[in-house]
């Protein structure tokens, strides 16, 4: 383990030591118990804060915002210098941006006179409102391809860089640059945000990361980091809401920001939040069908706290080791604060009756923390216990080949995916399971120019749903339009209208096209 100081770069060694020792600390600033959470911090010996700060929807004052970020900072390092801490630039904006002021030094940063003005929220929406991507709420996603996106991105990732943070979490990646063709303009800005970090930041850097299966340009590596929540099989034959993880997805090598190459950057798995609880038990639904309905009708987090005390702590020692024999270059990020969401726990107190909490924290139980939910010295414990698992019982990565291996875009640098999975309704037909983004049965081979191709036959007429998934992700996937979407919801459907049926699929990769034809004359 190495977590000593670096200055401007970091290398595979250290970086790993970090990922090693990896919490999701999300929301940490506005923390009720954090006199008991920085126990808990220095007991566990994390080194890397996910998420401790960052935003969804705007407070009422952004610049306290910063401030209290720049608190925990400054109380965090005092625990352990060696901390770093990482905050969140979202995939969405909302109205509220318009009361706040574009300071001077953000148009100094882009070449740009000075305006006295405040943020602009229309101007950094895309105009064409592609569905889910302009929301009810007066929010949406905003669109890298505009300079007001790129002023709003660099406002934050500075403010952060001042407060005391070193890395960034960059959200989903692959909506807000849906129209900013060869990510030139995400290039750009990234540089900027990293030029400012070697002047300005603790110790002359800023990690970057985003949930995605990597970006590569040119043979470059976009990010420092990259991050995939987990994936899951429901298990019928188990008492209780139990599930098996699946291994799914991809992280692209290539030369790291920091200098060193890599065939898959080492990467951060979680246990990801999306909304809590999506069922009520008076919906009186089908066990099976619940089993399906997301992780067990939760979002990941919401899940695993519903879990009891004994199930959590086994499923820690079952993820821990997982990560470690099924992808030798990730690590389970450990959570110890995160959002519920809309489901609300039923704690016990210390008197009569009981709570409820709407937030994970593995604190112990105590008067620091009532409602901890008790994961802190499994925590402790797994890490301590660390016996080199990933060198004598990890896997190799899978390597079969279906072209594209290591195929560029001419036009724009970027590398093209060796792995493009389909998936939706369609596949139980042809020998996979439904909507598995990662099934080998249904990867597409690459025909060269960009294009991805694979035909099946049907062998039953009626309406089914598809999308493709590149890189076998669930963070970039295509299917109604050439707009990217996050998560399996989004997808096309077809229509056979006769039994054994052939079609074909065909992807452009770089058009972001996916249509389907039958194969007549057959």
């Amino acid at each position: 383990m190495n977590h000593s100081m670096f200055n401007g770069s970091i290398s595979r060694d250290v970086l790993e030591g970090y990922l090693s020792r990896a919490v999701t600390a999300a929301d940490l600033v506005n923390s009720t118990t954090v006199d008991d959470d920085l126990r808990m911090i220095k007991n566990i010996g994390a080194k890397f804060l996910g998420r401790a700060s960052g935003v969804w929807l705007l407070e009422a004052d952004d610049g306290e915002h910063f401030r209290k970020s720049a608190t925990l900072a400054e109380r965090v390092h005092e625990v352990d210098p060696d901390i770093m801490l990482q905050t969140c630039i979202f995939e969405a904006v909302f109205e509220g941006v318009e009361k706040i002021k574009i300071p001077e030094w953000v148009f100094t940063a882009f070449h740009l006179p000075a305006e006295d003005r405040n943020f602009r929220f229309t101007d950094m929406l895309f105009d064409g409102k592609p569905q889910g991507f302009v929301w009810d709420d007066n929010g949406g996603i905003p669109n890298m391809n505009k300079l007001e996106t790129q002023f709003w991105f660099y406002y934050r990732a500075v403010n952060y860089i001042n407060a005391g943070y070193e890395a960034i979490h960059m959200g989903q990646i692959h909506l807000y640059t849906a129209e900013d063709i060869g990510l030139k303009k995400t290039v750009s800005l990234f540089q900027k945000i990293r030029d400012y970090a070697r002047e300005h930041a603790r110790r002359g850097i800023v990690l970057l990361d985003a949930h995605t299966h990597g970006v590569n340009i040119d043979g470059r590596l976009l990010f420092d980091i990259h991050s995939m929540p987990y994936s899951r099989m429901p298990l019928l034959d188990r008492t209780g809401d139990k599930l098996a993880l699946v291994q799914e997805g991809f992280s692209e090598g290539g030369v790291t920001p920091s200098g060193w190459s890599c065939d898959s950057l080492p990467m951060l798995m979680e246990l990801d939040n999306w909304g809590g609880k999506f069922f009520d038990e008076q919906d009186n639904m089908a066990y099976e069908r619940r089993a399906w309905m997301e992780w067990w009708g939760y979002d990941q987090i919401a899940w695993f706290a519903s879990q009891d005390e004994e199930s959590r702590n086994q499923f820690l020692e079952y993820a821990f080791k997982w990560t470690a024999v099924n992808n030798a270059n990730a690590y389970l990020q450990m959570p110890i604060r995160r959002t519920l969401g809309s489901y609300h726990h039923p704690m016990p107190t210390g008197g009569e009756g009981e709570a409820r909490s709407n937030c994970y924290q593995a604190n112990r139980a105590s008067e620091g923390c009532p409602l901890g939910f008790g994961q802190e010295d499994q925590i402790r414990s797994l890490w301590l216990s660390e016996q080199d698992l990933r060198q004598k019982a990890g896997n190799p990565l899978p390597n079969t080949s279906f072209g594209a291996d290591d195929s560029y875009d001419p036009e724009t640098g970027i590398k093209l995916p060796a792995r493009v999975i389909l998936y939706g309704s369609f596949q139980h037909h042809v020998g996979a399971f439904n909507n598995d983004s990662n099934s080998e049965l249904t990867r597409m081979y690459y025909s060269g120019n960009g294009i991805y191709r694979r035909s099946f036959v049907m062998p039953f007429k009626g309406s089914y749903t598809y999308a493709v998934a590149p890189y076998g992700t669930l963070s970039q996937t295509y299917s109604i339009d050439e707009y990217p979407r996050s998560g399996s919801s989004t997808k096309a459907t077809m229509d056979i209208e006769r039994d054994n049926t052939v079609i074909e699929f065909v992807f452009d990769f770089m058009k972001r096209s996916l249509t389907v034809q039958v194969i007549e004359g057959l």
